[in-house]
């Protein structure tokens, strides 16, 4: 391994380290806290029909039988405990033109629709007995119009808000979640696909009064989920036309270049930029699994922590039915420059699955690294990791590995590992304090890692902290031998090994 200082580096940001916003668990669940995330994102399928006047009313879409439901906490029950634990906010705001009218209603009610081929307490999935998707009725069976002044008044009331405390509350809006999926998750008021066009124009008109409203704050989007809709829109899938005629009307450009060279166009009209960061989702294709899903053979275990190549490797070929090089990062650096140069990159969701188990934290770890060596602006892991699970720990591998606040520093290092490892690098601003993150994805065989310090200075200080599963996360390990330049370490068998060190500027 080498760790190259006389390479260029780049300073991390440090909003690669986020989660998500679970309003379920949120009062019973103090350990998120305890991960380091130094960012929350309140987003997800319900927030598309947060009222923000009705406190803690939203629908749960088809992720729960269409329910309008109140889960007890308001956005500003968020905005204030990401205060209280010193996390900045991404909010979605909803530009889906609806959302919950209370806490009660149900898109698919059993005794208007009839049996249904699952139910809940009287609400049903939306579809027939036989799978058949049932017609949804009016809208307003569920919820009220939200339109453009709607989020401008919201958006003034959190300002108001922060006026009053002195302390800035949202330092990004999140234009919606998931648009191109709005026909299923929310078929019960969206049933038809949306377009290229229908995305440009809630983004301008709903952009339009984030930006009116608090002209400083960071508008991203369009938080698309995955491949298919980075590539098209929902309408190039939609029964009865013909496949991506909604992208051959618009020059067969891909949906998120088209998108970014329109908006760019936008502000060179209006003087308005509506996009300062690009935000889409990434979920492995490969059937690893989801948050504490996922199976865990040997064979899942390695694609799991393959699958984490799809962010950055441009030679790495997808394992599913992409079956292409995804290279996400890479390719939206090259759509940002090629179309609306100058905006940022954020990973909005983000997860690998099988959270209990060291291939999920050894992929999570993998993930961060990448992050930070990418340089993105931000990234939110979905949702956020279970108390004391490897996924938990990986966090902890860059935010707080000895429980003590010590931490990946703040100016990345380029490094280089062989081939079933990797080495994550970092120094302070001075120079003279380093930590690397060192991994081994090896389920069986221990590795003796050999590690060139390119430039660093003169090795003086090494602690060594290890975490291979056990519980209580990392512990102090023996120091390999150093010498001025370099050091030895034993890895473990699927293990993570922090590297703290010192050295003596030349």
């Amino acid at each position: 391994m080498t760790i190259d200082c006389t390479a260029p580096s780049h300073r991390i940001s440090p909003l690669i380290y986020g989660i998500a916003f679970d309003g379920l668990t949120e009062k019973r669940d103090k350990h998120q806290y305890e991960v380091g995330a130094t960012t929350r994102r309140w987003g997800g399928n319900p927030t598309s029909r947060y009222n923000w006047k009705l406190g803690g009313a939203w629908n749960t879409a088809n992720d729960w039988f269409y329910q309008n439901v109140d889960i007890g906490l308001s956005y500003d029950d968020f905005l204030e405990s990401n205060r209280k634990h010193g996390m900045t906010s991404a909010l979605t705001v909803p530009i889906l033109g609806w959302v919950a009218k209370d806490a009660k209603s149900v898109g698919f009610p059993v005794s208007r629709f009839g049996s249904q081929q699952q139910e809940d307490n009287g609400s049903g999935n939306g579809l027939a007995r036989d799978g058949t998707p049932l017609k949804p009725g009016a809208p307003t069976l569920t919820s009220t119009e939200a339109p453009p002044e709607f989020i401008a008044e919201w958006i003034r009331a959190i300002r108001k808000k922060d006026q009053e405390r002195g302390q800035r509350s949202v330092q990004t809006y999140i234009l919606d979640n998931e648009p191109m999926l709005w026909n299923s998750t929310h078929r019960d008021v969206h049933p038809e696909p949306l377009s290229y066009d229908g995305l440009l124009e809630r983004t301008i008109a709903y952009g339009t009064v984030v930006r009116k409203e608090d002209p400083e704050g960071l508008i991203a989007g369009p938080a698309e989920w995955g491949w298919t809709n980075y590539l098209w829109s929902a309408a190039d899938f939609a029964p009865g036309k013909m496949p991506h005629s909604d992208r051959r009307a618009h020059g067969n450009m891909p949906l998120l270049p088209w998108y970014l060279r329109q908006l760019r166009e936008h502000e060179k009209k209006t003087g308005v930029r509506l996009l300062d960061i690009v935000d889409l989702h990434f979920y492995p294709q490969t059937n690893v699994g989801v948050g504490l899903e996922g199976n865990t053979d040997p064979a899942t275990n390695a694609r799991r922590i393959r699958s984490t190549r799809g962010l950055w490797d441009p030679t790495y070929k997808d394992e599913s039915w992409i079956g292409e090089p995804i290279r996400l990062i890479p390719r939206m650096k090259e759509w940002v420059a090629d179309n609306y140069p100058g905006l940022r990159i954020s990973i909005g969701e983000y997860n690998f699955g099988a959270f209990r188990h060291m291939s999920g934290g050894l992929a999570q770890a993998e993930a961060l690294g990448r992050f930070a060596q990418e340089n993105i602006y931000s990234a939110y892991f979905w949702q956020y990791p279970t108390e004391g699970s490897p996924v938990f720990w990986a966090f902890r591998a860059f935010r707080n590995f000895d429980g003590k606040g010590s931490r990946f520093q703040d100016w990345w290092v380029p490094a280089k590992a062989t081939e079933g490892t990797s080495v994550f690098a970092s120094r302070d601003e001075a120079g003279g304090k380093m930590v690397a993150v060192v991994l081994n994805f090896d389920p069986d065989q221990a590795a003796q890692a050999q590690i060139q310090l390119k430039g660093c200075g003169t090795l003086d200080s090494v602690r060594v902290l290890g975490y291979s599963g056990a519980p209580g996360g990392f512990t102090e390990q023996t120091p390999g031998a150093k010498a001025a330049g370099s050091l030895t370490q034993r890895l473990p068998p699927y293990s993570m090994t922090v590297l703290d060190l010192t050295v003596k500027k030349p």
